[in-house]
């Protein structure tokens, strides 16, 4: 183990261990404990590695074709996350072709409602199914079916297969996770392959106004688990990732008392001045050296040039990578705008937790590691993240209450996510991604992770 390079940099740079197409992307703040488990991935890809398992890696080769029909399917219906009657139309269609693999399979409402400042009035439902088998393990896989996207784009950007992408609106941000799982389960079926306890399916119709009807039952089903593997694109090189942003956010508002500007400003009390005020001692609260990040972006306040301003607002955009860090956050801002510069004003915050940040586990660590030496049965690389690299996922919903592993970005490679006429998939990434979905779902079941 000392031989690695990675080992003896412990580093605050990217490294990757020489000898195996297996890397690992740390952050600036590399500890010697993930340059070894970099290590570990790096030996455990050998050169004298595995061939691929014959009959799994035909099915996912013959799984390729049906998978871009589904993937036109998918995107050929508009399901913006705001979009009722679209969300019903994909909810139906995701679980009659579950129900069809012989699935229980239906259509959830949501439970409870996590209210934000932007959730609409009714949110789009969930797609359950639930495979029995004949082993213990319980595994579950996530997507979602809903997209950023308004009623009436997409006859600007229809499904079409280009080469080796094929392009269409939410087809890399989530409609290809959600074919990826009915094609896997379809796999599973193929090889007659049962040996796990329970196979659950869970398609979240809220994902992109971050879940607010979902999220509950995500959290509550993935406490049950004993492996989430979570669908969202890989990328552009594929890679798994152990951790995601937290995305929280801040609403400050000040109530003062309206008067005219220039005949009797003592009167009033200055809702703009004492908003000033707040955010001028809310301003330093981020630390971006551990990845929370609190930054003051939208306020407004008052009506008229010759009125004081009886009402301000603000918001902020919060990021962390450890839940704790929330917790912290919300109390300092609560506890800081008690200091008020007008003492006749009322000041409120409220923080809420958008998505809370997905850490990575001794578990998810474990897991990843096996399915980088999975990839090497096919001759390819797998980068395994350990610290958040962007935005957050329902991954990290799933992993609230557990100790099991949670692993995002099992999803085919892809560019483009949000973009009006740029979205595509890598259809060669098709393959490959059946294959590792399978085979660590098998892996798992009959206790075969190395």
């Amino acid at each position: 183990m000392a031989s690695c390079p990675a080992a003896r940099a412990a580093a605050p740079f990217l490294f990757f261990c020489r000898g195996s197409s297996v890397s690992l992307a740390p952050t600036p703040r590399a500890t010697l404990a993930a340059a070894l488990f970099a290590c570990t991935l790096a030996f455990a890809g050998s050169p004298l590695r595995a061939a691929p398992v014959t009959a799994v890696h035909e099915l996912a080769q013959q799984e390729k074709g049906p998978l871009l029909g589904t993937l036109r399917d998918l995107v050929s219906i508009e399901s913006g996350s705001q979009d009722v009657e679209g969300l019903a139309q994909i909810a139906a269609l995701i679980r009659d072709r579950l129900a069809q693999l012989g699935g229980k399979a239906e259509i959830m409402e949501p439970a409870e409602v996590f209210r934000m400042d932007d959730t609409p009035p009714k949110t789009g439902a969930m797609v359950h199914a639930e495979f029995k088998g004949t082993g213990t393990r319980k595994i579950m896989l996530i997507a979602h079916m809903d997209t950023v996207y308004l009623r009436g784009m997409l006859k600007d950007q229809p499904f079409r297969v280009d080469g080796d992408r094929a392009y269409g609106l939410g087809i890399s941000d989530d409609k290809q996770g959600v074919a990826l799982i009915i094609h896997t389960v379809a796999l599973l079926q193929k090889l007659k392959f049962k040996d796990y306890g329970t196979l659950t399916v869970l398609i979240n119709g809220d994902e992109e106004i971050s879940s607010p009807g979902a999220r509950a039952t995500i959290t509550r089903l993935g406490s049950e688990q004993d492996a989430v593997f979570s669908f969202e694109g890989g990328g552009e090189d594929g890679g798994l990732r152990l951790a995601t942003s937290g995305i929280g956010a801040a609403y400050l508002s000040v109530e003062g008392k309206a008067s005219h500007a220039g005949a009797a400003p003592e009167k009033g009390v200055n809702a703009l001045y004492e908003l000033s005020h707040q955010l001028l001692q809310l301003k330093d609260l981020s630390q971006p050296e551990r990845g929370l990040k609190l930054n003051w972006t939208v306020s407004q306040a008052g009506t008229n040039r010759n009125v004081i301003p009886a009402r301000a607002t603000a918001q902020a955009d919060a990021r962390a990578l450890k839940v704790a860090d929330f917790e912290q956050l919300e109390a300092t801002l609560q506890q800081r705008v008690q200091n008020k510069l007008l003492p006749d004003s009322k000041v409120q915050v409220k923080f809420e937790v958008r998505r809370p940040p997905l850490e990575a586990t001794a578990a998810s660590r474990s897991l990843a590691a096996h399915g980088a030496v999975v990839y090497q049965e096919l001759g390819l690389p797998l980068k395994v993240y350990e610290a958040a690299t962007g935005g957050g996922t329902d991954a990290a919903f799933a992993a609230l209450k557990t100790k099991a592993a949670v692993i995002e970005g099992f999803g085919l490679s892809g560019y483009g996510a949000h973009s009006n006429d740029a979205e595509y998939v890598q259809i060669g990434s098709i393959v490959p991604r059946l294959y590792l979905s399978a085979r660590m779902i098998m892996d798992l079941s009959q206790n075969k992770m190395k």
